[in-house]
């Protein structure tokens, strides 16, 4: 009984050894893993970063295009409205508005230079402008 008493723990003993050495192999693909997995997480942050910085770039650029973009429609809508305003003050150009109005409608050399009191050369040329 003492023989098979040392056979069943120096059994006993082996079989602890092989899982210890089984647990310890384990634990180091674990940790191989975790290292991998932590080098991934960084270039992650990093990559996430970069986007971060590159989107707060374009935000700028947006914002900034925005600006000069409401700048220019108010600089235009300026000179919309002093081009309004000189051809209404201008009665030359009221005159050369109407025969336009006229020719669209039809109106020949004639009746342009009645109406619109201006010049046959005027007239033959906007005629010739304006004609479809």
């Amino acid at each position: 009984m003492g023989d098979e008493f040392l056979i069943a723990a120096l059994v006993y003993v082996i079989a602890c050894l092989g899982v210890v050495l089984y647990l310890q192999q384990q634990s180091s693909k674990l940790k191989s893993k975790v290292e991998a997995l932590t080098l991934l997480v960084k270039e992650s942050d990093r990559q996430r970063e970069a986007v971060k910085r590159e989107l707060n770039e374009l935000r700028s650029g947006t914002i900034g295009m925005g600006r000069k973009v409401a700048e220019i429609e108010k600089r235009l809508t300026k000179q919309s409205d002093l081009i309004d305003e000189a051809s209404q003050q201008d009665p030359q150009a009221k005159l050369y508005s109407r025969a336009v109005k006229m020719i669209a409608l039809g109106a020949g050399i004639e009746e342009l230079m009645q109406e619109c009191e201006l010049p046959k050369a005027e007239v033959e040329l906007l005629l010739r402008l304006h004609k479809k």
